[in-house]
């Protein structure tokens, strides 16, 4: 009736039970099932693990594989970007998917919609649905193999980076020591990188020769665009009598890029594990 007045007393006595009705709804919803996925891969095809517009990456591989798999367009978060030519052992991501599966089924059914890609689903487990594969991370591990004798690389080409001269395993190990802990890193990062802050702390690394390889083993939350490569070839430098140990704590002192010693190739770099405080620590691959 025209002129009537609104009793919003009532309005809002009346909408109560629908605004109750739908915060059941949204507190009883089921949520979508979320799996944690440990990947292997050969780097060397890819543009590296993020998604490019005109080249291939690990990250678009495996959501392709899925879409073939489940018909799912879904989004593979990976807790390392690694660069292209890095390898993984034990990369982990998480997915979503509309309706659960058991993962072993994921596991095999993306392992054959993967081929012919270099690239394994190890494993697949059942994950909170608040999981966050890069951002629960609370420790990432590479391992950076030297394969350290004068002939050519045939069966680990693009593998592990060739040196040919004697390196003094010991002295790299003991020069390694002095980027342990709470840095300003500058110096061994790329001049692409872009992280807000140049500090990092590294949480150990050791060096260790296996008959004629040596192998940097380093393990941190979190590292600079081409980090462990910067580092590796400085104690390239060092191993091969080039820096001593006070050229390497002079170079990260100097906090300039162009102190950094060569970049290791990305060919022996490979991450190898990625620590969660709810799945606990395990044995790097």
């Amino acid at each position: 009736m025209r002129g009537a007045r609104v009793n919003f007393h009532d309005v809002a006595r009346l909408a109560a039970p629908l605004r109750q009705c739908r915060t059941q709804s949204r507190e009883n919803r089921i949520p979508m099932p979320r799996y944690k996925l440990t990947i292997e891969y050969d780097g060397r095809p890819f543009s590296g693990w993020q998604r490019q517009a005109n080249a291939p990456s690990v990250q678009q591989s495996l959501e392709d594989a899925f879409l073939r798999f489940c018909g799912e367009a879904v989004v593979v978060n990976g807790a390392g970007r690694t660069d292209s030519g890095v390898h993984a052992r034990g990369q982990v991501a998480h997915v979503t998917l509309s309706k659960w599966r058991r993962p072993f089924q994921i596991s095999e059914a993306m392992n054959a919609h993967l081929r012919p890609h270099p690239i394994a689903v190890l494993q697949a487990e059942e994950a909170p649905d608040d999981f966050e594969a890069r951002f629960d991370a609370i420790k990432r591990h590479y391992v950076y193999r030297i394969i350290n004798r004068r002939a050519s690389l045939t069966l680990e080409h693009g593998q592990a980076w060739l040196v040919k001269k004697r390196l003094d395993a010991e002295a790299m190990h003991e020069a390694a020591q002095r980027l342990v802990g709470k840095h300003d890193f500058s110096t061994f990062r790329d001049s692409q990188c872009q992280a807000n802050s140049p500090l990092r702390t590294l949480d150990h690394i050791t060096v260790l020769r296996v008959g004629d390889e040596i192998h940097v083993n380093v393990a941190a939350l979190s590292f600079l665009h081409r980090q462990v490569r910067s580092m590796v070839g400085s104690l390239e430098h060092v191993g091969s009598g080039k820096w001593s140990a006070q050229d390497l704590s002079d170079a990260l002192a100097a906090k300039d890029r162009a102190r950094c010693g060569v970049v290791a190739p990305p060919d022996g770099l490979y991450l190898t594990q990625v620590d969660y405080p709810q799945y606990g620590e395990s044995e790097a691959v």
